[in-house]
């Protein structure tokens, strides 16, 4: 089966923020034996046939680098196609990743403008013979239900509407070269989890609390009158009064609207999710009950494989708050946050948590997907995109710590499941990036410290009045990654059978240069020198990073960059009851902190809520 000989399609006449949904009736001639559905979508779309829901795949066909590597799903659909008679496909699609906005400011990037789907129908009947049903210009189109969707801003549907006025379709004129079979895990529905608490809040608020800061959708049951209108927003905290707090979710809304039809009904968005604990009721024209609202866990289809234990109840609940944060950014693509005007695929962030995700859950395929975007949105000259799928300006790429994810990524996916194809398919990428930093360096001796200088040690303590970025210096980082990068990409060409005697040579540079111009100051520097083994003498930086720690009270400094390799650079070197101190450390900075103050995910920010109750900051927390 191929989409090759399928048109893609769209509505005839724009039809806005509404959702489209697509039909094609058509007649069976026989018993059947099996039936086949290929399919995807401009944006992303759920299917019936003859009324009933085809798979469980939420928000398909997922998240690629859409102009390069489109994704599509295959569906056995023997069981909904009845023989000898008439039969109908609906098709409807919303904006998800491929039409929504994705950004922030002056940063705001779509894929399209246009609705649209391509899909083909293999119905092999017992007799032998085939019927083939592609979209072509016989498929029809109508206004849906599904009067707004949006991946930021939320949902509005209309329950009363039955799709009408079907019209004929238009066919839009593209290429299917980039259609590429699903390759990532499917994102369905998981845990379901009832409120545990209604809250009226000092400003009179209506609120339900879950318990618990997920990724996901709220749906609702209801004995409703045709016209009543529902709204409700979610957000993952109250502020320190106890009232409803929206502000960290900047432009994002997070709200669902509901047009009630007459009856008993049950609804939940269809084409986008939230990241939320508590739900606010706008407007419920009904009575609140608790047992009528249920938060539903949504994520790529993950299987858990690592589980921690302990005689310390607070650890227990950081590993817990560890396994929530993974889920509720692991829909399908690695993203920093699953709430605000944000959610993309932070390079960064990934290479910084594949080690844990892959302990956790089985990443396998997770990461075998994304890294396959990354290729895809890899410049030509090497340098990786700081999110990926990119949907930044071009000029958001080449830094340390982020464009090392070419690298460190699928060496850590081969160490954790012995996956030779991971590197074999990658190595021509993380070869690129390698000779991006290098051939840079030979043309510009300043170099490592552009494309340090782009994020340094995000977040890290030490930062300067004013800035977001740590102490650490941007060319001693940009040169540690070089380092290790470069390190990695030996040993994945020994794995390989590959020629490494070059990197070789190179890697023993980098680390004579490394040796000669840098000191270690900060607690990132210590630890990225003994993590990485750069230091020339050793037992020097392990003393003093040890010595660091103490003397601050057992507290870290560290940031994105410092923060992964603290403890391992302790532990590793003789000072195990340090590592253990800062891991049990309860005061602020520490990871205790946060659970101390009721986290149940882990935090942005080490201090994303002060003692005080109050935020970090509106901007990114």
């Amino acid at each position: 089966m191929s989409l090759l000989n399928s048109k893609w399609i769209k509505p005839a006449v724009d039809t806005g923020d509404v959702c489209p949904v697509f039909r094609k009736k058509f007649i069976t001639s026989g018993k059947i034996k099996n039936a086949k559905l290929l399919l995807t979508a401009m944006g992303v779309y759920e299917t019936e046939i003859n009324g009933n829901l085809v798979g469980d795949f939420f928000m398909a066909p997922g998240w690629t680098s859409y102009h390069k590597r489109h994704a599509y799903q295959e569906y056995d659909i023997t069981e909904m196609v009845v023989g000898d008679a008439q039969n109908t496909i609906e098709i409807t699609v919303g904006k998800g990743w491929y039409l929504s906005k994705l950004g922030w400011d002056d940063y705001l990037h779509t894929y399209g403008t246009e609705f649209g789907a391509i899909a083909l129908l293999e119905i092999t009947y017992e007799s032998g013979e085939v019927d083939i049903i592609a979209t072509d210009e016989s498929w029809e189109y109508a206004k849906s239900a599904v009067l707004y969707s949006d991946i930021y801003n939320g949902e509005t549907y209309d329950a009363r509407i039955v799709p009408n006025d079907w019209k004929k379709v238009d066919i839009i004129n593209v290429s299917t070269d980039n259609l590429v079979s699903q390759d990532g895990e499917k994102v369905c529905e998981h845990e379901r989890i009832k409120p545990i608490e209604v809250i009226k809040t000092p400003k009179g608020e209506t609120v339900l609390d879950f318990g618990q800061n997920l990724t996901g959708r709220l749906e609702f049951t209801i004995d409703g009158k045709a016209g009543d209108v529902i709204k409700i927003s979610h957000a993952e905290i109250l502020d320190k009064d106890g009232n409803f707090y929206t502000e960290n979710l900047r432009t994002a809304k997070q709200q669902i609207e509901y047009i009630c039809k007459d009856g008993k009904q049950t609804y939940k968005p269809h084409f986008t999710f939230m990241g939320f604990r508590y739900v606010q009721l706008d407007e419920f024209p009904y009575e609140v009950k608790a047992e009528n609202f249920t938060a539903i866990v949504t994520h790529s289809d993950i299987k858990r494989t690592g589980y921690f234990k302990c005689s310390h109840a607070k650890l227990n609940k950081l590993f817990e708050n560890i396994i929530w944060g993974q889920k509720g950014n692991f829909l399908d693509v690695p993203t920093d946050c699953p709430q605000r005007n944000e959610r993309l695929g932070w390079t960064g962030d990934a290479q910084v948590f594949v080690r844990t995700a892959s302990y956790n859950f089985d990443v396998q395929k997770f990461f075998k997907k994304w890294l396959r975007d990354l290729v895809a949105d890899q410049h030509t000259n090497g340098s990786v995109t700081h999110v990926v799928p990119q949907v930044l300006p071009e000029m958001w790429a080449g830094s340390s710590a982020w464009g090392d994810a070419a690298v460190i990524c699928p060496w850590q996916i081969y160490l954790t499941y012995g996956d030779k194809e991971i590197l074999d398919e990658q190595y021509d990428s993380m070869v690129k990036w390698v000779e991006y930093i290098r051939c840079g360096c030979e043309e510009d001796s300043e170099f490592l410290f552009k494309i340090g200088d782009k994020h340094g040690d995000w977040l890290g303590l030490d930062a300067p009045e004013g800035s977001y970025k740590g102490s650490s210096g941007s060319k001693f980082i940009a040169t540690a990654f070089y380092a290790y990068s470069t390190a990695l990409l030996i040993k994945a060409a020994k794995v390989l059978g590959k020629d490494y005697m070059e990197y070789e040579k190179l890697y023993n540079e980098i680390v004579k240069e490394f040796q000669q111009n840098f000191e270690c100051k900060t607690q990132t520097e210590h630890a990225l020198a003994l993590y990485f083994n750069l230091a020339a003498d050793k037992l020097k930086v392990i003393d003093s990073l040890a010595k660091m720690v103490i003397e601050n009270g057992n507290k870290l400094t560290t940031g994105f960059v410092g923060t992964p390799y603290l403890l391992h650079a302790l532990s590793e070197n003789g000072h195990a009851e340090v590592a253990y101190n800062l891991l049990l450390q309860e005061e602020f900075p520490s990871w205790l902190y946060s659970v101390n103050m009721g986290a149940t995910t882990i935090w942005e920010h080490w201090d994303g809520i002060n003692e005080n109750g109050e935020m970090w900051s509106t901007a990114m927390n």
